[in-house]
């Protein structure tokens, strides 16, 4: 513990020694029954509880929570979640200092005990000033592998994977959109638990590690959303994959009518997947049903309803993965499977709410456009008049950032490296001349991209993220993203 510590109790502040700290937590231990031990960075309180008999918890029963003070402990932060429900375990991220580092897991017992929290907790003001961030927390236990020979069939990666990791329960394997006998280069090995996924990881991720003479990439692939049934019982809309790319939206709009002629609506198509809108629901489940394994033009088609998906701030997704700043889920839907292949091609998902959770901000501007007629009245303004949220690009966010605090633009600097195939890969990297003499005289990712304008947007995302560890520029979405489990 830090010899020092503040404590914001009714609004106060004072100065808690260790002594008293340890004595706080001890206090919480004793009056609860709950045991805590502290071991790779994380302080554990329960888990199980006192008296707990069985497994524990099922899937959805954690939330993560975020942006908590740093000085701040269990013995003021339990009987807040408690107000949820009962809980299982409790996990406060520690640093080394004996600092917390900002975030926790908290496991309940119950989905219900969960949901609660959120409902109740998210953006509750813990401290005078101090908003907390409350959201559902997924335990990953899926990789993402690429670098894998195009050749290579399910059963052959599926078989290897078994030799070199442990608790391997899966590998889901995609046709080339161009030649269905090869896959794209890459899977998503599922295992038993997230512990596993993690072990996995750490063996494969040095990038030393080869297969079938291949050093292959290894990173957490993103995580599907869970959307509450509610919201999917009133989905129409079809997803469906494994197209031939020479497939046109008229065809597929031919085959799913022959079930009922008249009952689709319209056909959206990109590359090898397509989404297929009903006027009914009843009739896009029908479908799903009959046209799942068909062949169309000699390709056998996967069927799906497609999953709504948050539009809030798409830009600050693309840093994980998940979709980039261009993607079509800006006009109508998410393309996830090709915008990055660490997301896993399953149900592209449609412009609604994440997990029926976090509604777009009321502040959101619409991203559209409208007609400009004559004789309408223009006034000059500059882009530095405007409110953060009329910004979707993290380079602009970074230089809008820049000029409200009164700093010299950003200072980009470009270099290029070559991947294994030959291909010309960027990174920038990013000096803020205000703070570069401070602690970190620059900024730069540790991916790469094919892209110049791509590799521009991760940089100044990485920037943003960084400076927002001091500034709270964000959102708890973001912040969660960047520490995972």
């Amino acid at each position: 513990m830090n010899e020092e510590n503040i404590d914001g109790t009714n609004g106060c502040s004072k100065v808690r020694t260790g002594t008293q700290n340890e004595a706080a937590l001890l206090a919480l231990m004793e009056k609860t029954g709950y045991n805590m031990v502290q071991e790779n960075g994380q302080r554990k309180f329960g888990g199980p509880p006192p008296g707990w008999e069985g497994p524990p918890p099922p899937r959805g029963c954690e939330v993560f929570v975020g942006k908590i003070p740093r000085d701040m402990y269990e013995d003021e932060l339990v009987p807040v979640f408690e107000r949820a429900g009962k809980i299982y375990e409790f996990r406060l991220m520690m640093e080394f200092s004996g600092e917390n580092r900002g975030y926790a897991f908290v496991m309940y017992t119950t989905k219900e005990e969960a949901q609660l929290a959120i409902r109740i907790l998210n953006n509750y003001e813990i401290r005078p000033g101090k908003i907390i961030g409350v959201c559902v927390s997924l335990d990953n236990c899926r990789l993402f592998i690429g670098a894998i020979p195009k050749e290579k069939k399910k059963e052959e990666i599926l078989d290897e994977m078994k030799k070199v990791t442990e608790g391997v329960v899966d590998v889901i394997v995609y046709p080339s959109a161009t030649d269905k006998t090869k896959n794209r280069g890459f899977a998503f090995v599922e295992y038993e638990s997230h512990r596993a996924a993690a072990m996995a990881r750490r063996k494969l991720i040095p990038g030393t590690f080869q297969l079938w003479g291949h050093t292959i990439q290894v990173d957490w692939a993103d995580p599907e959303k869970e959307v509450d049934e509610e919201t999917m019982q009133r989905v129409k809309v079809l997803y469906v994959r494994n197209l031939m790319i020479s497939t046109t939206e008229e065809t597929i709009k031919a085959e799913f009518n022959k079930f009922k002629p008249g009952a689709v609506e319209r056909v959206k198509k990109l590359r090898d997947y397509a989404f297929v809108h009903f006027f009914n629901r009843e009739d896009a489940v029908a479908a799903m049903s009959v046209m799942n394994g068909k062949c169309i033009d000699g390709a056998s088609i996967e069927v799906t309803l497609a999953k709504p998906v948050n539009k809030e701030n798409t830009w600050r997704q693309h840093l994980n993965g998940q979709i980039s700043p261009n993607s079509e889920n800006l006009i109508v839907f998410a393309n996830k499977e090709e915008s990055h292949p660490k997301t896993l091609g399953k149900p592209p998902t449609l412009p609604a709410r994440l997990n029926g959770q976090h509604s777009p901000s009321p502040l959101e501007i619409e991203r559209c456009t409208y007609p400009l007629f004559p004789g309408t009245k223009l006034t000059p303004i500059s882009m530095y008049s405007l409110k953060s949220n009329h910004f979707n690009s993290a380079v602009m966010h970074l230089d809008y950032y820049c000029n409200k605090n009164n700093w010299a633009p950003p200072e980009y600097y470009l270099y290029s490296a070559t991947s294994q195939d030959g291909k010309v890969l960027l990174v920038y990297k990013v000096v803020i001349p205000a703070i570069a003499n401070g602690s970190q005289s620059y900024f730069m990712p540790d991916k790469l991209c094919t892209t110049l304008e791509d590799a521009k947007e991760l940089a100044a995302q990485f920037t943003l993220l960084h400076l927002d560890r001091e500034h709270n520029l964000f959102s708890l979405e973001l912040y969660r993203r960047i520490w995972r489990k």
